[in-house]
């Protein structure tokens, strides 16, 4: 009889297969605790090697078992037990992960387990964007945390909650302005030595690469760039702090409004043209955001023509740090739009759409 850490080294290594080690880990004495020290290793490799708690357990629970998702969710909280000096940002992730509800009997358990550790060796080394536990932080970002986002976010509220498009329009143009203002501000009050940062948003299927467009929409009118990731299911958006802020706010709200619209128009009838409808849909929806935002951020920097070598600037910074970071990127193809009724659709949810 194997033991149960010989038993996981075998899976893995791919000397017996996955039924074999999962049979032999049911009459192990000591595969519970095997499995969770196996499971303990893996998360500090990927933590040490860029991964934040949030983004991990994000990766597991598209896996769609519910089992694996609370098992790394535990192995987080667990590894955050362990230091005492842990960026806030990194502690807030994994104190915020979902506790323990999920109901498992030993085989099954064993069985998600197994699977999660050959997940999780096949997910790569990405940029450390917040320093893991153990390590020391360079960089503390501090959020922008003032009264004009609060107003933003307060607007976004009231236009995701309304179902008057008139009603929304109004509060678009508002958010938008504050926007606007928010991010000239931070120009002119940015010490000299402030340097852009990275930030990973995850990118949910349906319609990743659709909805991955919208995230560079919203980021491209607001100073910032996009790598799409589509493997790792995210795009890590390169920017200054106040305006990646500025990005996360309107990417999730606009999100939330094409959603409702989307699902307002679709045709009744019909898985394929559904489908279609909706990828048409999320690509004009896209294009005509990126439109309105440009729009409106090139009017308030109208006002302040001094400040557009600053701007240039800043700009090659945030494309400088992109490039150490990606130094290989390809441009990704757009989407096909085969559904006419899904892009009129688009743009005008579009237009109707709160832009704060």
């Amino acid at each position: 009889m194997m033991a149960g850490v010989d038993t996981i080294r075998a899976v893995l290594g791919g000397e017996i297969t996955f039924e074999a080690g999962l049979d032999a880990l049911t009459v192990a004495p000591d595969a519970d605790g095997a499995l969770a020290q196996a499971v303990a290793v893996a998360a500090d490799r990927l933590f040490q090697a860029g991964w934040q708690p949030a983004e991990l357990h994000r990766v597991v629970a598209r896996l769609g078992d519910p089992v694996q998702a609370q098992v790394i969710a535990d192995a987080a909280k667990a590894y955050l037990g362990k230091f005492t000096d842990v960026d806030p940002r990194w502690r807030a992730q994994a104190e915020e992960l979902p506790r323990n509800t999920v109901r498992a009997d030993r085989i099954k358990r064993n069985d998600a387990t197994l699977g999660l550790l050959l997940e999780l060796r096949r997910l790569p080394r990405i940029e450390a964007l917040i320093p893991p536990p153990g390590t020391v932080a360079t960089t503390r970002y501090q959020g922008a945390g003032n009264r004009i986002l609060e107003r933003v976010r307060a607007l976004l509220a009231k236009a995701e909650g309304t179902d008057f498009p008139a009603e929304a329009e109004a509060f678009s143009a508002k958010a938008q302005e504050l926007i606007a203002k928010h991010s000239i501000e931070s120009v002119l009050t940015a010490a000299p030595e402030a340097v852009p940062l990275a930030r990973r948003v995850g990118v949910d299927h349906p319609y990743e690469s659709e909805k991955a467009t919208l995230l560079d929409a919203v980021a491209r009118a607001n100073h910032c760039h996009t790598v799409w990731s589509p493997e790792l299911a995210f795009s890590t958006v390169f920017g200054f702090d106040s305006d990646i802020d500025a990005v996360e706010l309107l990417y999730t709200s606009l999100l939330v409004q094409a959603n409702r619209a989307m699902a307002r128009d679709e045709p009744a009838k019909g898985k394929a043209r559904i489908k279609v409808f909706r990828r048409s849909f999320l690509v004009a929806y896209a294009h005509r955001i990126g439109e309105r935002l440009e729009r409106t951020t090139r009017h308030e920097i109208e006002r302040h023509t001094d400040l557009l070598p600053v701007l240039r600037s800043r700009d090659l910074k945030v494309q400088e740090a992109l490039t150490r970071a990606f130094p290989r990127t390809v441009k990704a193809r757009g989407s096909r739009v085969d559904s006419l009724e899904g892009w009129e659709s688009g743009r005008a949810a579009a237009d109707e759409a709160e832009l704060g």
